[in-house]
């Protein structure tokens, strides 16, 4: 047996034994078959747990594993912010109109920012699960219910996935009217962050370099980058 770490030893023995419990459970009949089922289904969980140990390369889900890493740190439903966490006021702190102006500026687009970085992950995680699709149908079949697949099956799985059409459509709905709110206030925001930095940048003196500045801000303004966007 290989003992270097390049093959997951206990992952096949796990693989042969279900395979030999699978054979026993086909062949038994009568009362004693549901208790041979009952061990192919005990055993299949036991693998499914140990799936997290598997070796580089083996790993169900192991495409998704980057996409996974910040799914935590972007849940919308989260009060604390993504962004800057330790920067945040207690509530004790006697804060000025002009600072809580500003602050509820910065909240805003931290949540606006979770939901779009989200929105994005959630279109490459996508198209990355051709290789998971079997594993996501098993782990539902399985009732696997912890770890990076319970994660995984809630990211991806569309309202439409559910089984109740009317339910689907509504959550849907939901989902989407949700997500042009936010959109369109970080639109907001994002407009009223552009007059401030303009403003600012009018008051200062102009220099030899101002063509070139205000070019490469031209590059990078919505409407040019409207044409590189994923459709």
């Amino acid at each position: 047996m290989n003992v270097d770490g390049s093959a997951d030893t206990l992952g096949r023995w796990m693989a042969h034994y279900i395979a030999e419990l699978i054979d026993v459970a086909e062949r038994t009949a009568g009362p004693e078959k549901p208790a041979a089922q009952d061990r192919c289904f005990s055993a299949i969980l036991e693998l499914w747990s140990h799936r997290a140990e598997f070796p580089k390369g083996m790993r169900p889900h192991q495409e998704l594993e980057p996409v996974l890493r910040v799914l935590e740190s972007l849940d919308t439903a989260a009060e604390y912010p993504r962004y800057y966490p330790s920067a945040q006021p207690s509530e004790n702190d006697t804060l000025s109109a002009e600072v809580e102006k500003w602050l509820d500026l910065a909240r805003g687009l931290d949540y606006s920012a979770k939901l779009l970085i989200r929105h994005c992950l959630s279109q490459a995680a996508d198209l990355a699960t051709d290789k998971s699709k079997e594993w996501v149908r098993l782990a539902e079949a399985a009732g696997a219910n912890s770890g990076v697949s319970e994660i995984f099956i809630r990211f991806i799985s569309e309202p439409e996935d559910l089984d109740d059409e009317v339910k689907a459509n509504n959550a849907t709905r939901k989902d989407l009217e949700d997500r042009l709110q936010r959109l369109r206030a970080f639109q907001g925001l994002a407009e009223g962050l552009d007059k401030h930095f303009q403003a600012r940048l009018d008051k200062l003196p102009k220099t030899n370099d101002v063509s070139e500045s205000e070019e490469h801000i031209t590059h990078l303004s919505p409407a040019a980058l409207n044409g590189t966007m994923p459709k």
